[in-house]
């Protein structure tokens, strides 16, 4: 998995500084959603996770990634969807957000789109779902949608 989306990547962050437009993608109960590569740190297998009393549902815990202390939050629980067990597919998404490191835990990585502007519109003002208020922007690609995340919203809302 991990060669994959380094070669999908193709970028040493010291090589390769412009990352504007492309999407890491992932999957979370069938529902294909994105967030800017700009922002991910790294993709990790799912380590154990310390974890914390008196937290969120959605918050795991917090993992140990050489010596930096990271919250991790399950996505789906996030979004209010069934808890499924962990398989060889899901991963946890550093991401860096502001000042803030953190893990988000997905059932599985399906790659890195480049959207350009026009391909990128406004979500809908509807609510259609819990999980809609997380949704920045809608990526279209060729095979459907792809749902970009507001990084923000998952954190603090």
């Amino acid at each position: 998995m991990t060669n994959v989306i380094e070669n999908d990547l193709a970028m040493d962050r010291n090589v390769t500084s412009d990352t504007t437009n492309l999407y890491l993608a992932f999957v979370v109960d069938d529902e294909q959603y994105g967030v800017e590569v700009s922002n991910i740190k790294e993709i990790i297998g799912v380590e154990p996770i310390t974890i914390v009393p008196q937290t969120e549902n959605f918050l795991k815990g917090i993992i140990n990634l050489r010596g930096d202390i990271i919250p991790v939050i399950d996505v789906r629980s996030r979004f209010r969807k069934q808890e499924i067990p962990y398989d060889t597919e899901t991963c946890i998404v550093v991401v860096l957000h502001e000042d803030y490191i953190l893990g988000l835990i997905v059932d599985r990585i399906i790659g890195v789109y480049n959207l350009n502007f026009n391909m990128i519109t406004a979500p809908p003002n509807a609510k259609l779902s819990y999980a809609n208020q997380f949704v920045k922007n809608i990526g279209r690609k060729e095979e459907g949608v792809l749902l970009l995340l507001d990084l923000e919203k998952i954190l603090f809302v």
